[in-house]
């Protein structure tokens, strides 16, 4: 009776308390998107079933598939010698799978590495596994900017160069793409992803977890030139092969169905909202209302990151001085969750504080957390 009363009266009060969500993901999801898979969780388009129940090979589930990955070709301008899987595993699974497909393209087994931050480097860890890493610049003391292209020394018999263009722990992004001239670019775009336009043809390849700018977690994007495909070692496990997942459809094991429904219809309010122009306007507003606020705190903010590498999408900062207070960094946490915000403490390897501005999150919550951040310095100074 106790457990039917409490579901009871989670029913009546789901509407009653949404909070300000800024987590680095799985991540807010819009607003219209969770009503829509909400009014169609039990029944979807009349056929007295979930997605959730749906048969992966059913024609209802193919069409889904179908129309999600089309609408990520109109938004994404996606011309037709690439190929696009939705697989399990995440990016970090993709840290194998990449060097397990592709490496053996190289004579030397090898591949180029840039390496910015925190998921940079465990993508390296695992590649080394595979074959002959090279990262490409001197080792960074700190992840805090991208070094210059003149500091690099690329290989030009690597099988490709891998780089992350966003790196969600550390608050630093890449403003432009790198020149690999003919050795394919790989770019993990997890977490900006369809937050700016970009010309896919200069990629030999892109992947993304979804949670944080295009569904929920369990589908991964990976996005790969034809040409590319084939390679792939002898060790490498049949699910992670890129030519047998291409040649069926994704469907060579039970894909992650609910998650590839739901980045359909996140892909759907991405079109309907300007597509990835509009997403890009609003990303660079919502970021530099914080990045605004910090530089006019007189130094009660600070940003380590070097200003050209400043990420949109994770804006990082330390309160009380460049080192840091961690009691003041604790109390706005605390304060934040006062005002119903959530998810803005760094990441454990970082510290300090981070705030993750996914397309979803809007201008007006941003602002409401500059509000708090000006209050919370007049209060303290």
């Amino acid at each position: 009776m106790k457990m039917k009363a409490m579901q009871k009266s989670a029913v009546q009060n789901h509407d009653t308390k949404r909070v300000v969500n800024f987590n680095p993901g799985p991540a807010k999801l819009p607003e219209s998107v969770m009503r829509q898979a909400q009014a169609e969780f039990l029944n979807y388009d009349g056929l007295g079933i979930s997605v959730m129940e749906m048969s992966h090979r059913s024609t209802e589930f193919m069409n889904i598939m179908s129309e999600t990955k089309n609408t990520l070709i109109r938004l994404l301008n996606i011309p037709d010698n690439y190929k696009i899987m939705f697989l399990q595993g995440g990016a970090t699974g993709q840290f194998s799978a990449l060097p397990l497909n592709l490496i053996r393209r190289s004579p030397n087994s090898s591949a180029d590495y840039i390496v910015t931050g925190t998921w940079s480097a465990k993508a390296v860890k695992e590649a080394e596994k595979y074959g002959n890493i090279n990262v490409v610049h001197p080792k960074l003391k700190k992840y805090s900017r991208i070094p210059d292209e003149t500091e690099w020394n690329l290989d030009p018999e690597a099988a490709y160069v891998y780089y992350c263009d966003n790196e969600t722990a550390n608050g630093v992004e890449f403003p432009f793409v790198p020149e690999t001239g003919n050795v394919p670019l790989i770019a993990d775009m997890s977490s900006n992803i369809l937050s700016r336009p970009f010309d896919i043809t200069k990629f030999g390849a892109i992947i993304a977890g979804a949670q944080k700018n295009i569904g929920c977690a369990g589908v991964t994007l990976v996005i790969i030139r034809e040409d590319l495909i084939g390679y792939s070692m002898k060790e490498c496990p049949v699910v992670l092969d890129y030519k047998t997942q291409i040649g069926m459809n994704s469907l060579y094991n039970t894909p992650p169905s609910y998650s590839i429904y739901l980045m359909g219809l996140v892909l759907d309010w991405i079109q309907q909202n300007g597509g990835v122009m509009g997403m890009a306007k609003k990303c660079v507003q919502k970021s530099q209302l914080i990045y605004t606020t910090i530089a006019e705190s007189d130094g009660f903010y600070s940003c380590l990151v070097e200003s050209g590498a400043r990420s949109r999408m994770n804006v990082t900062f330390r309160i009380g001085g460049p080192g840091g207070d961690e009691a003041l960094e604790k109390e706005f946490v605390e304060e934040a969750k006062k005002a119903n915000m959530l998810g803005i403490k760094g990441h454990r390897s970082v510290g300090g504080i981070r705030v993750s501005l996914y397309n979803a999150v809007t201008v007006e919550e941003v602002q409401s957390l500059v509000r708090l951040m000006e209050s919370f310095r007049q209060a303290r100074q």
